[in-house]
């Protein structure tokens, strides 16, 4: 039989363990500690983001954004439905109603020319998706944003060293929310982080961080007590869950050029079969770099992505449909406002993942493609 081949397999560098081991030897496990404060400088000084804040889920950075942006009942917030329920979960808690964008023709992303017909005088705040790590259009976006008094926040989970004409996702918005699941590219387990560029929401943000407390502001000697000031909670992940973040961005460009690697031997192996019209693969606008997220295709329907999965399962290769539109789910269909939102339909019905992960080897990527390639001259025979 052979082996079965994963959707994803987290890749360890080698240093985790021993940067956990100096966390927890520190004498400093809790939040805010040597660790915490390394990732977040890495990533101020990597990409010029404003103040970042490490958080124990990118959901918990997204909840922050909601409560910096202020979101109160009865706001509305703009959001794509082809997105995971993080997304928009956090503004829901703070009572929004949330007004879904469809997708894109050729792209899972929002498509700017629908976003505008949304906006009305209870729009608060636009959520903009990188879907795959491939940048939205910010340029529009933003001054969609500007033009109407928005607060503009990236939902930036997947897109780590994504850039948008040169400039890296998750500078463009008001705040930005990153993941490291280990199903990311730099991943800690569970893990995540705030990204505030608004410099007038700095301070806001680490008191919100810390429980709603300005303790940061008294570990760093800027106050002689600290106290209650603001709405917050426990945001903050432990030291040696940043230990091991660390140990992952000190490897940044190589498990950045390993997975750029996998995606375009998938490109080179597949574009064939979509020459023939066969299926549809990833399509990057010429804004947009690639960071190697993750490698889908799209079937003609949902009938015949049922059959691929099926396939590849049958073949212990594990491969994936990805999001179901949130207007369409269970809890909130019935607070849609009725309006189709076929180009996410079609995404939702058929878009499949094929693995890949940093130790995908040569031979097992091969395996993959040859039976992709079974599949679908087996369908247009």
């Amino acid at each position: 039989m052979s082996e079965r081949i994963p959707f994803n397999k987290p890749y360890l560098t080698g240093k985790e363990a021993h940067y956990i081991y100096q966390a927890v030897y520190s004498g400093k496990i809790s939040g805010n500690g040597q660790f915490t404060q390394r990732c977040q400088r890495f990533f101020e000084e990597r990409y010029g983001f404003g103040k970042c804040l490490l958080t124990t889920s990118c959901t918990d950075a997204l909840e922050m954004a909601a409560l910096l942006a202020d979101i109160q009942p009865g706001d509305e917030v703009i959001a794509p439905t082809y997105t995971f329920v993080s997304t928009v979960n956090a503004f829901v808690l703070r009572g929004a109603r949330i007004v879904f964008a469809d997708s894109q023709e050729q792209h899972p992303n929002l498509d700017p020319e629908l976003v505008e017909p949304l906006i009305g005088p209870r729009t608060k705040a636009l959520v903009a998706v990188h879907y795959a790590g491939v940048a939205c259009d910010m340029e529009r976006l933003a001054a969609l944003a500007q033009k109407h008094g928005l607060f503009l926040i990236e939902d930036a989970a997947q897109a780590i060293d994504s850039f948008h004409d040169g400039r890296p996702l998750g500078s463009f918005g008001h705040m930005a929310a990153f993941s490291f699941h280990e199903t990311k590219n730099i991943i800690s387990g569970e893990g995540g982080m705030l990204v505030v560029n608004d410099e007038s929401l700095r301070r806001r943000a680490e008191i919100i961080w810390e429980k709603g407390t300005n303790r940061a502001e008294f570990y760093r000697g800027e106050v002689n007590k600290y106290g209650w000031k603001d709405l917050g909670s426990s945001f903050l992940p432990s030291d040696t869950i940043a230990a091991f973040l660390f140990a992952q961005l000190e490897n940044l460009d190589d498990i950045q050029r390993r997975r750029r690697e996998i995606w375009d031997a998938y490109q080179r192996s597949l574009e064939p079969l979509e020459r023939r019209g066969w299926l549809e693969l990833p399509r990057l606008p010429g804004y947009a770099t690639n960071n190697a997220h993750m490698f889908y295709l799209v079937c003609r329907d949902l009938a015949q992505r049922d059959r691929f999965l099926d396939f590849m399962r049958e073949s212990r290769v594990v491969a994936v449909f990805h999001y179901l539109s949130l207007h369409e789910s269970d809890y909130y269909r019935d607070k849609h406002d009725g309006r189709p939102l076929p180009r996410a339909a079609r995404f939702n019905d058929c878009l499949v993942r094929l693995p890949l992960f940093y130790e995908l080897a040569q031979a097992q990527q091969e395996r993959v493609c040859a039976l992709v390639h079974r599949f679908f001259e087996a369908e247009n025979a």
